[in-house]
């Protein structure tokens, strides 16, 4: 993400420093707020504002001339891979906004409840979230959407509301996690340097065990029936989403696939009638807005990791990480690479852990994770993979994160009790971690 000169800079703890005050800002407000009742409370202070008390204590830290650490932070706000992913950020908003204005999601839904056996509804949910997710590249916008459907039906059938959030929940996760247009798929690959293809093939190895295994988990806690209604079905909506996947997946360039999809979803818009130019053009903007919040704050990330790279924050965090994959690597008589792994597992992990934010987690770890693959023999796909795996796991399971506390309005159940249920993300940390000691480094 930023220049790789940490190989000629001292390490230096006090670099540190604004990263801490970071989590300090974020966590601390999050859990002021929870104390005091505030809803969303983790997300009452918006990261790009505490954020900014940071940058000022990297600025007052650096021992250049100000305007050379302003240029140092301009030029990790603008490197190359920080506007790409901006510009991906924006592209995939858009796309998300204009498929959803055009009957897309509510499309997908009905054709997904249509083929689900009455006694199978938590599985069901569970494969409806997942494709939904994957296609759109936000579980967020997937709770929001299958969340109310799913509430009224696990009423009716009188299934227990804490397991069928839980795959709600489990499906939401395992499609954004998966999905070549989620802000952490692009996080993951633009800060390691691989292909979303790549990526997306890599966590097939973990996502696919891990979804079989939560499938039968949730078939044998299947309990209850409900006839569902039959609803109109519009399988042309359902098509911009399908398309996107294809393509991705058959490897064409991610701004093409993008824009492509942007078009097909307002040409569907256009062609049915009930949607007009305007609002096709409106949609799109609108999508750009709702990347706001993570626009910027990969922006401010970039730069701030630029001057704790050049101030050897950045060379401290992996010079004692490297000691440890040794000491991990000789008490085993293991190669570095899997102690690597684990350490970037266990970065973002906890990074979330903190931030309650799995894109943020990402960015913040993403400079020192390609430097520990690139030197522990790790490829760039199978460190992107990780990071994104790890940083959903833990999304998936704190009580205090959005989708927790978003499922939870909806089903008028506690945070905690939305996460208890979450199986995909318990099966797929031990998942990840079986193939992470097991797996053979061919690749």
């Amino acid at each position: 993400m930023t220049t790789n000169t940490q190989a000629t800079v001292a390490p230096s703890a006090i670099a540190l420093l604004p990263l801490l005050l970071f989590l300090l800002l974020f966590i601390g407000a999050g859990l002021y707020f929870q104390a005091n009742g505030v809803a969303m409370a983790f997300y009452q202070l918006p990261s790009p504002v505490a954020i900014l008390p940071a940058i000022v204590l990297a600025v007052l830290l650096s021992k250049q001339q100000l305007n050379q650490t302003l240029d140092t932070f301009m030029a990790g706000i603008g490197h190359s891979n920080i506007i790409a992913m901006c510009l991906i950020y924006l592209l995939a908003g858009a796309f998300a906004s204009v498929a959803k204005a055009t009957g897309g999601v509510d499309a997908t839904v009905a054709l997904g409840l249509q083929f689900i056996p009455s006694q199978l509804l938590l599985p069901g949910f569970f494969v409806i979230a997942a494709f939904i997710a994957t296609a759109m590249g936000t579980s967020m916008g997937t709770i929001a959407a299958v969340a109310p459907i799913a509430l009224g039906i696990a009423e009716e059938a009188n299934i227990d509301l804490t397991l069928m959030a839980g795959a709600v929940m489990s499906g939401a996760l395992f499609g954004d996690n998966l999905s070549i247009i989620s802000d952490t798929t692009i996080a993951a690959t633009r800060t390691q340097g691989c292909y979303m293809r790549d990526k997306f093939r890599e966590n097939l190895i973990f996502a696919i065990p891990s979804a079989i295994i939560t499938l039968v988990l949730f078939v044998l806690a299947s309990t209850g029936s409900a006839s569902i209604p039959a609803q109109p079905i519009d399988v042309v909506k359902v098509l911009p989403y399908v398309s996107i996947l294809l393509l991705a997946v058959a490897g064409v360039n991610v701004f093409v696939v993008l824009v492509l999809g942007i078009l097909f979803a307002g040409g569907v818009g256009l062609y049915s009638g009930e949607y007009g130019l305007v609002a096709f053009s409106n949609d799109i903007y609108q999508g750009f807005g709702n990347m706001q919040e993570i626009f910027i704050l990969s922006m401010l990330v970039g730069g701030l990791a630029a001057l704790m790279q050049q101030q050897g924050g950045l060379a401290y965090i992996s010079r004692h990480i490297e000691a440890l994959i040794r000491r991990f690597s000789h008490s085993r008589g293991d190669n570095s690479s899997r102690a690597a792994e684990l350490g970037m597992a266990g970065m973002v992990a906890l990074t979330n852990t903190c931030v309650a934010n799995n894109t943020v987690s990402i960015v913040i770890n993403g400079d020192i994770a390609r430097d520990l693959a690139r030197q522990n023999a790790v490829s760039a796909k199978r460190a992107a993979s990780l990071l994104d795996i790890f940083a959903c796991i833990i999304q998936g399971l704190i009580p205090y994160g959005a989708q927790a506390l978003l499922i939870a309005s909806h089903f008028k159940i506690s945070p905690l009790q939305a996460v208890s249920d979450v199986w995909y993300c318990m099966v797929l940390a031990l998942v990840s971690i079986v193939v992470i000691m097991w797996r053979p480094r061919s690749d």
